[in-house]
């Protein structure tokens, strides 16, 4: 599939391919690699099943590696959209983008944070969901929707965290990131992606640069997934909003 989107991609056509993450991503690696990046293609993946929210499936099909692999690629554009009217903007603006584009998707309903009608997307662009002064939370795709929800739990307590919305990966927006983190001083990162080399590790490396602060990092803890209720292994894994709100506090302790 990926190298008959390299030859179509020659004859001035601008494929879309889809199919899982862990086949995108993880089986057609070196396709993508060598014969989409490395030529420069331009070609759209849409990968579907991103996540440990597959569920039943499993951990071989639950792909929790391949923003890492993805934004490793030199000049691949990587989008995660975090709700229904967000992943439609994502792809016609992907499709507008001169360049390989790898978009991830997930297989949870989610619910829809943007109003269709007045919402814009500009890759390489974040956005600030709700206003804290207390942590930053920078989330994507699955889990913007549950870092809003603990969000409002937090506030409860007395604790205000501001939440940005990263729908993409690569290139990162720089300029937010470095300016929420100097306001707020403590930055969270919720991913539904291993905390090695995705979204978490991209932050860190900006903060890293402009603004060194302490992080935690919210996601996969370097292990497979397994078979089960999605909304169960989110929970598990801590990325469901109780989940989230609870390692917030246990991270704002440690900095006491």
């Amino acid at each position: 599939m990926m190298g008959m989107a390299a030859g179509m991609s020659t004859m001035d056509l601008i494929p879309v391919v889809s199919t899982f993450a862990m086949f995108a991503a993880g089986r057609a690696f070196e396709q993508v690699r060598n014969s989409v990046g490395y030529p420069y293609m331009n070609i759209k993946i849409c990968a579907t099943h991103g996540g440990i929210s597959v569920g039943e499936d499993g951990a071989t099909h639950q792909c929790n590696e391949d923003l890492a692999l993805m934004r490793t690629i030199p000049g691949m554009t990587v989008l995660n959209p975090c709700d229904d009217v967000e992943a439609k903007a994502a792809l016609k603006a992907a499709l507008l983008y001169q360049g390989p584009v790898y978009i991830r998707f997930g297989r949870l309903p989610v619910e829809v944070i943007h109003e269709e009608k007045d919402f814009r997307f500009t890759i390489g662009k974040g956005e600030i969901l709700r206003q804290g002064e207390d942590m930053t939370i920078f989330a994507t795709g699955l889990c913007v929707q549950e870092s809003l929800h603990a969000a409002e739990a937090l506030e409860k307590k007395g604790i205000r965290v501001q939440v940005i919305n990263l729908p993409t990966i690569k290139p990162l927006d720089k300029e937010l990131i470095c300016s929420a983190a100097s306001q707020t001083g403590k930055v969270v990162t919720v991913e539904e992606h291993t905390v090695q080399g995705g979204m978490g590790s991209a932050v860190c490396e900006v903060l890293a640069g402009c603004c060194p602060v302490p992080v935690r990092m919210i996601g996969v803890q370097d292990v497979f997934g397994e078979s089960g209720a999605a909304k169960e292994l989110l929970h598990k894994h801590g990325l469901d909003a109780e989940g989230i709100g609870a390692q917030i506090e246990s991270f704002l302790k440690e900095m006491v």
